[in-house]
């Protein structure tokens, strides 16, 4: 586990659905679990403004 301390988070499609937190992270209870669409290839949480890149994108 680790906390989540850095804004931008890189996923794969493997990852989703994508929930923010993220289960692996120790501060995985920091706000309610949201799901977040991918639009495009980063999304933001509404919560904490950590942003989620998908790496795996095809355009």
């Amino acid at each position: 586990m680790a906390l989540n301390t850095e804004k931008y988070i890189k996923i794969t499609s493997k990852d989703l659905p994508l929930q923010c937190p993220l289960e692996e992270y120790d501060d995985y209870d920091g706000h309610p679990r949201v799901y977040l669409e991918i639009i495009g290839k980063e999304t933001p949480c509404p919560y904490c403004g950590t942003i989620y890149v998908l790496t795996d994108f095809d355009e």
